[in-house]
């Protein structure tokens, strides 16, 4: 018998920490954290992490797990979650699955085998040095362009692990990696689970994120990422490339100013959302929940989603 998951997505500002604290406490639930940045210590502001305060005595698992130059891909990501999963079941709770880091999901859900792709460290590491710079990540992108345009449209060509496998695996199979997700989704899930995507207007998710960050740098982002340098943590870590992080080392390495550097967040995170956007509307079996359609009432919202999850025997406590 399966067992059950639920998985609370959506893009990136549209308020799913709010609701799946609601869910989990209605749900006797522990989350998992589906964010390939929140994992990491020291990196609170820039990941819109979830302070002790908001989680409301829910237990939160994968969240400060690691230091930032410690490695964290999506393998290590399912091998981790799965693990929580099993944890949370094995005390009577629910897993809630949260986040919007889409593959995250996928290789849970799925249970993904990272181990049967072939690689060759020789083109791997001719891949990097090609993107060794701002230019050569482009170029690296334009290449999976070429080869997988469906794919280079949900990848940023900053996330170099993506891009390189992307191009690697078509290096080995002469097939496109989007090709290869599509199979992965068509495999049968591991976990009784209702899949949920929060979603918004287009127009007040932007305006959400452009608050959101603003908020960011009043909070000290600014500060937070100078003691990250002051660590000894280098610039080209994964860490230190993502959204919030990135921009503002530009900044305090004299490329742009600091206004360029807020603005540039804002347009990267807004572009991040759509990515996402595009991604969620290729997955199967996954219910939209449209903000906007309950009037923006949080207990609408979870009333709704509790109506679906009694399809697969989960019950609100209380």
């Amino acid at each position: 018998m399966k067992k059950p998951l639920i998985i609370l997505t959506g893009p990136t500002a549209v308020g799913k920490t709010k609701a799946s604290i609601g869910l989990a406490k209605a749900l006797n639930g522990e989350i998992i954290s589906a964010d390939s940045m929140q994992v990491y210590k020291g990196m609170d502001i820039g990941s819109a992490k979830i302070t002790k305060e908001e989680m409301q005595g829910v237990r939160h698992h994968l969240i400060d797990c690691l230091n930032p130059d410690e490695e964290f891909n999506v393998a290590v990501f399912q091998e981790m979650a799965k693990e929580a999963a099993l944890d949370i079941i094995s005390r009577g709770k629910v897993p809630v699955l949260t986040g919007g880091t889409a593959f995250y999901i996928q290789a849970l859900l799925y249970g993904i085998d990272f181990n049967e792709e072939e690689h060759d460290d020789s083109y791997r590491n001719a891949m990097y040095e090609i993107g060794i710079d701002e230019e050569g990540k482009k170029k690296l992108h334009a290449m999976l362009c070429e080869v997988d345009a469906e794919y280079a449209d949900t990848v940023h060509y900053n996330n170099m692990k993506r891009v390189v496998r992307a191009l690697e695996y078509h290096h080995f199979t002469g097939r496109k990696f989007s090709e290869y997700n599509e199979q992965q989704r068509l495999k049968e899930a591991e976990y009784d689970f209702c899949y949920f995507v929060l979603n918004d207007e287009r127009a007040h998710l932007y305006e959400r994120i452009n608050k959101r960050v603003d908020i960011m740098m009043e909070n000290g982002l600014l500060e937070e990422v100078k003691a990250l340098k002051a660590k000894g943590y280098s610039d080209d870590l994964v860490s230190m490339q993502g959204v919030g992080y990135k921009e503002i080392i530009q900044y305090l390495n004299g490329a742009i100013s600091l206004e360029e550097s807020v603005e540039l967040i804002k347009k990267n995170t807004r572009h991040f959302a759509k990515r996402q956007l595009t991604w969620f509307r290729k997955e199967d079996d996954v219910i939209w929940v449209d903000k906007q359609g309950f009037d923006y009432e949080d207990e609408k919202i979870l009333e709704y989603m509790y109506s679906h999850m009694k399809t697969i025997g989960v019950e609100k406590i209380n």
